[in-house]
């Protein structure tokens, strides 16, 4: 029988009392490995409450020591680095080297979050006016709560959102994906090992109806989600009439634009790199190709011939280099997308519809599929499929592909593969998208800058990741001073604005 799995709460892994529990599966051979409970309204409660209590302490804890349990904690993941990978493979159906990557992204940014006494100093100024310093400190705010989806179990939540959370003295409740809550639920286990007080994480895995209670929580002071568009406009509008900070991070639909210049064959592999890494499911994918039609033929040909070559099979078998998808549903709406696609007419140029691995008929496997001479109207080519599908469109210049690019709401991440200055330059300025690519299919920075999609990419004023994760984790108190010294000789008192003096 399937595992039935816990929640978290104050550190201590309890037996959900629900009725409901949610499947979770092996994405390589569809079978049912464990079983998330859908938590009640009161044990959500719960995890907040111990989360609050747990507040005062943990932000009255110096800054040097939380760095240093930090630390512990990055440790910690590098030597269960194997097992995390695994997990993360199993569940969502990442290869072995994507879903390493997806433990070696949450480091880097625990890694950040180690010098949280540098990153969180605030500023002072002396004699601002006659005997009066300000100084000004960011402080922690309380509780803060993650919703997060089922792509990255491990990097989102214990990469964009926990570790700068907890490091500048917050408390978090995590949302964990019903999906792939495996990968998030040994981590945490991980984390308590290295010492953390109880309380500081608490995990609960619901439906989306328990998980409105915390945009609405009085104890909550603030909400990350990820997810698609349409669910973080609600919860946007929903923490933040209740007063909470918000940051969003929505759908996207990134375009790459191929330029005549380009190196075709180098633009075509880092392509399919992007497109098919993670079996299309993140949101940093290349989805749509932008071609100039005088070297649209070669390089759509190179696309087809490249993606041929990428080996299908079982995601933890180390020569895979498209695993499946994360289950069932989600591969029959990726089919459905590409049947839209080719009612909408475009050209279907690879198909990925039959694929079936030999051993693992059951897996949720979609091969790779490219649909060319797909035209602005066609929703395939504007709405985000989520899956290794490829839709090219075909333009006459530079000029035209920008416009095209710039046309979509989405804006988290444009490329362009050019060998002209000139044109790169041009495009990183007048690109709508928050992270630009020149050369570069997947353009997500390092940590220390932030993760910044624009437009229905993302709703909110502070981004996850770098100095803007570590404003959104705090607020600013300004503290004035003035000080009025006393000297004592010869039976008198002298004060004068601040400055200690001494009479005779």
């Amino acid at each position: 029988m399937a595992r039935r799995l816990k929640y978290c709460v104050n550190g201590e892994w309890r037996e959900s009392i629900t009725a409901t529990y949610m499947p979770v599966t092996d994405s390589s051979t569809g079978e049912v490995i464990a079983e998330a409970p859908c938590c009640t309204v009161e044990e959500v409660n719960a995890a907040v409450d111990a989360a609050a209590e747990a507040f005062p302490g943990w932000a009255g804890t110096p800054v040097t020591k939380r760095s240093r349990l930090m630390f512990d904690f990055r440790a910690k993941l590098e030597q269960h680095m194997e097992e995390l990978t695994l997990l993360v493979s199993t569940e969502l159906g990442k290869n072995l080297d994507e879903a390493r990557g997806d433990i070696i992204k949450s480091i880097e940014v625990i890694e950040l979050a180690c010098a949280v006494p540098v990153t969180m100093q605030g500023d002072s100024l002396m004699n601002v006016s006659q005997g009066f310093d300000t100084v000004m400190y960011r402080e922690p705010l309380g509780v803060f709560a993650g919703i997060v989806p089922f792509n990255f179990p491990a990097m989102i939540p214990f990469g964009w959102m926990i570790p700068i959370c907890i490091a500048t003295g917050n408390t978090f409740v995590l949302k964990a994906s019903s999906q792939t809550p495996l990968t998030a639920i040994r981590i945490l286990e991980l984390f308590y090992e290295c010492g953390f007080p109880p309380g500081v994480i608490d995990l609960v895995t619901c439906s989306r109806r328990e998980a409105s209670l915390l945009l609405e929580h009085p104890k909550v002071r603030g909400i990350s989600y990820v997810g698609s568009s349409t669910v973080g406009r609600h919860v946007y509008v929903t923490a933040a009439a209740h007063g909470k900070r918000v940051q969003v991070q929505g759908a996207a639909k990134n375009h790459g634009l191929v330029l005549r210049d380009a190196n075709l064959e180098m633009a075509a592999r880092t392509v399919i790199n992007s497109c098919f890494g993670c079996a299309g499911m993140r949101c940093m994918a290349l989805p749509v190709i932008v071609v100039e039609n005088a070297v649209a033929g070669e390089f759509v040909a190179m696309l087809v011939k490249f993606a041929k070559q990428r080996r299908i099979g079982c995601a933890y078998d180390p020569q895979t280099e498209l695993g499946p998808l994360v289950s069932a549903e989600h591969r029959q709406s990726v089919i459905e997308w590409i049947n839209r696609g080719v009612e909408e007419g475009a050209d279907l140029l690879l198909d990925g519809r039959d694929t079936v691995v030999p051993g693992f008929e059951k897996g949720f496997f979609v091969g790779a599929t490219i649909l060319d001479r797909v035209t602005p109207e066609m929703s395939v080519g504007n709405e985000e499929i989520f899956g290794p599908v490829v839709c090219v469109k075909r333009v006459e210049d530079f000029d035209e592909g920008l416009a095209v690019m710039n046309a979509s709401p989405y804006a988290n991440g444009s490329c362009i593969f050019t060998e002209s200055g000139m044109y790169a330059r041009e495009f990183a300025k007048r690109s709508h998208a928050g992270m630009v690519g020149i050369n570069v299919g997947i353009p997500v920075p390092i940590s220390v800058f932030p993760f910044s999609g624009h437009k229905d990419s993302f709703t909110g004023d502070l981004h996850v990741m770098g100095m803007d994760g570590v404003r959104f984790y705090t607020e600013v108190k300004s503290v004035t001073s003035r000080w009025f010294g006393t000297a004592k000789a010869e039976g008198k008192l002298s004060t004068w604005e601040g400055t200690i003096t001494r009479t005779k």
